[in-house]
């Protein structure tokens, strides 16, 4: 007996973890459209992937309900966005806007991405010189073009 409630206390466990609390929906349809429309352009400062609308993080959840607050006192799209980047800078916007103190975020990848190459063919420039310098022996010489003809010839 023992055995069977142990069984469908482990079987029933994982059943509890799908339980999500109710995430809050704005009384008036409106205002609930109006919100998602302007938090699918935000960026969730802990999920940084994801949209504001999409994230089920706490820390989404309180800005969506800040933001709510702020459309139920009449406040406009752009007063709302101004009070967020204000608050957490121009990373909460999937397009921020082009200035000096956004240049690492539009220019950013590039600048890895064009260092990478940079590295990789220096490295590469950098091995090729070591192996040429290395002495051969005559035996080895003839070892390794005798192995380059027959990868050759495969």
């Amino acid at each position: 007996m023992k055995q069977l409630i142990a069984v469908l206390f482990v079987a029933l466990v994982p059943l509890i973890s799908f339980a999500n609390e109710a995430v809050p929906v704005a009384e008036d349809p409106v205002l609930e459209k109006r919100l998602i429309n302007l938090s699918e352009n935000l960026r969730c400062l802990v999920c940084q992937n994801e949209s504001l609308a999409g994230s089920r993080a706490d820390f989404a959840n309180d800005l969506r309900r800040e933001m709510r607050e702020q459309m139920k006192a009449n406040k406009s799209d752009e007063e709302i966005i101004d009070f967020l980047v204000a608050r957490y800078g121009d990373f909460v916007l999937y397009n921020p806007p082009f200035k000096t103190t956004t240049l690492l975020l539009w220019f950013g990848p590039l600048i890895l991405f064009l260092g990478a190459t940079i590295g990789l063919f220096i490295y590469l420039r950098r091995r090729r010189t070591q192996l040429e310098d290395f002495p051969l022996s005559e035996s080895q010489r003839l070892e390794a073009e005798a192995l380059i003809n027959k990868t050759n010839k495969e």
